[in-house]
């Protein structure tokens, strides 16, 4: 019985960074950002046209309170499951990552590769860790449902 192998898709470059870069800007956001909670609307609106019956019945708290508290668990699910996804990472990658594209102040790529990295490396040699790590990251995105591999699997 002969073994089967198992061969990773060849990813489309541009579209990886983009998908992997909009998920990092997204959870960074989320960090950064803080969630504004919604009140409920205690007067009355005065209206000149007589309310008629449209057969829907409308709970303004209730639907506050559900946005309350779903919209904080979503983005905190979602920063957790990025979180992990970016644990999974060799060292290098996940120091580039972390450091470049989830931190409150972003760091350039020329910053990166001369200062943050000890020792300082060339920027050919960055652009392949980087690559590497938006690679793996584009599959731990995907794993965790963040992400679809197949919208980035090069099609030529």
């Amino acid at each position: 019985m002969g073994q089967g192998s198992f061969d990773l898709p060849e990813l489309d470059q541009k579209k990886t960074q983009a998908a992997v870069e909009e998920v990092l800007e997204k959870y960074r956001i989320f960090k950064t950002i803080t969630f504004e909670e919604r009140e409920a609307n205690v007067t009355s609106s005065i209206s000149d046209v007589p309310r008629s019956f449209t057969g829907t019945t409308s709970d303004q708290t209730g639907d506050i309170a559900i946005h309350n508290v779903f919209v904080p668990e979503m983005r905190r699910s979602f920063c957790e499951r990025v979180e992990r996804a970016v644990n999974k990472l060799y060292p290098k990658e996940r120091l580039l990552i972390t450091e470049r594209y989830m931190k409150d102040n972003r760091v350039t790529d020329i910053k990166m590769y001369t200062f943050v990295f000890n020792p300082p490396m060339s920027r050919d040699t960055y652009v392949k860790i980087r690559w590497t790590a938006f690679y793996s990251l584009a599959f731990n995105l995907s794993y965790f449902k963040i992400i679809n591999i197949n919208d980035l699997v090069r099609s030529d």
